[in-house]
């Protein structure tokens, strides 16, 4: 069934402008607070992060809410692996995420997690969907839900995100943490500083407009020469809502989810943890893909986004898997995507080799890799054509297995994104070009 509101990832789009509206989120509140209603549901968990509508939403939610005689439980600015984290724990049938994540304080959006800490089922999004249709009724006023903040939010959280690295002793080391003005700015700092690390805050004052501006993994120029100035042993970059990370050694240079997640998967695997793969997305680059090979881990691509990752990773059973983007989940930890657990557990990693950032990558080299958008009206089919298929055939066969490449229609723009890896970057280049040229002629 197609989705009228909900996208892959909640409901999003900029502040004023429908759906993120406060009467649609007013209206959504209650619509979840009933169909919760009817599942037995009695409590929902409401968390943001710093973006100045934040406020506006939570209000409108909880008022929605409480009219379908649901009780609230308001847990402020947390991250929102924080309020899968809590959702669980507390025992609520959801936890509402008010946040855009990486973009900027002008948008905002609404994600749902279930009672069990993962995104909420499809089957009851599909019918709070339903219920918004239909005319907003409340509750008998000795029905009405009760709100309430839960004060001790901020510490549950901070010790959950120690107890997933037992052990971990950071003393010595000086680390960087840009928390993009978002959502961690008052956990991730005093999660390491609690393990003993030097930490210098970057990014870690919101002002409700500043989420994201020219810093966290975004844009990590800043934290990048920041690392270098401090002479830190490393820089960990979040973005607004906190599920995402990018790392930079002590050097500045950057380090990607790719990097990231082959340095927790080799440090599982090396210390007896049974890892029979990771799941990537189409986007995982190539020199992922060769260095899990060599530590006999395979890599099994799905569509871009957490939520085919989070599939493919229930559908084999297995624990790791993460986008280039830094969006990475390790499952034998928490139960979906967490900057902050992801730092700790390459941080573990690094402890028990006993290297640096830059050491413990260098094992992987990430192929050069070229992206060309071409634009055109008539996509359907194109892969089909025999001028696509024969120029795609001739690009594979001459980077002679030492690459790939992908072709990707835009769920969102009239073009397709096409691109080539491989271990020659002038040839990567001339490949792309002339096989973006022939996508061009072919969707024209």
């Amino acid at each position: 069934m197609g989705r009228k509101y909900f996208g892959t990832d909640g409901v999003r789009g900029t502040v004023g402008q429908f759906p993120i509206t406060p009467d649609f989120v007013l209206k959504l509140g209650w619509a979840a607070g009933r169909v919760l209603a009817a599942h037995g549901g009695s409590k929902i968990l409401i968390g943001k992060d710093t973006r100045i509508s934040g406020y506006m939403f939570e209000s409108a939610l909880e008022a929605g809410i409480s009219a379908a005689g649901i009780d609230v439980r308001l847990l402020g600015p947390l991250p929102t692996p924080g309020i899968a984290y809590l959702t669980r724990t507390l025992s609520a049938q959801a936890g509402i995420v008010i946040s855009a994540s990486h973009n900027a304080y002008t948008d905002n959006g609404i994600k749902f997690f279930g009672p069990d800490g993962r995104k909420l089922n499809d089957e009851i999004e599909q019918e709070i969907e339903r219920l918004l249709d239909e005319e907003m009724s409340v509750v008998p006023t000795d029905e009405i839900g009760k709100v309430r903040r839960i004060d001790d939010a901020r510490g549950r959280y901070i010790e959950f995100c120690k107890s997933t690295a037992p052990g971990l002793d950071l003393q010595g080391m000086k680390i960087v943490v840009d928390t993009a003005n978002g959502a961690a700015y008052h956990i991730a700092p005093d999660v390491l500083e609690e393990l003993g690390a030097k930490v210098i805050p970057l990014a870690n004052t919101p002002d409700g407009f500043n989420i994201n501006r020219d810093c966290g993994s975004t844009h990590p120029a800043q934290l990048q020469q920041r690392v270098v100035d401090e002479g830190a042993d490393l820089g960990i970059a979040l973005d607004g809502d906190a599920d995402r990370l990018i790392m930079v050694d002590h050097t500045g240079k950057l380090v990607d989810g790719d990097q990231l997640l082959f340095v927790i998967a080799r440090d599982r695997k090396e210390s007896g943890e049974e890892v029979p793969g990771v799941v990537g997305t189409l986007m995982s680059n190539f020199g992922l893909e060769l260095a899990l090979q060599e530590q006999g881990i395979e890599l099994v691509r799905a569509k871009v986004g957490d939520r085919y990752v989070m599939e493919q990773l229930d559908q084999r059973g297995w624990l790791i898997g993460g986008e280039s983007s830094g969006h990475l989940v390790c499952l034998d930890r928490t139960s979906t995507g967490d900057g902050t657990v992801s730092a700790l557990q390459v941080l573990v990693a690094l402890s028990r080799r006993n290297q640096s950032l830059a050491e413990a990558v260098a094992d992987m080299a990430l192929l050069p890799q070229e992206m060309i958008n071409v634009r055109g009206p008539n996509r359907d089919g194109f892969m089909e054509r025999p001028e696509v298929r024969a120029a795609m055939a001739d690009v594979e066969s001459r980077l002679a297995g030492d690459g790939r490449i992908l072709l990707r229609p835009s769920g969102t723009e009239p073009l397709v994104r096409v691109m080539v890896e491989g271990k020659d970057a002038d040839l990567v280049a001339s490949l792309c070009r002339e096989l973006a040229d022939v996508v061009e002629k072919a969707i024209a």
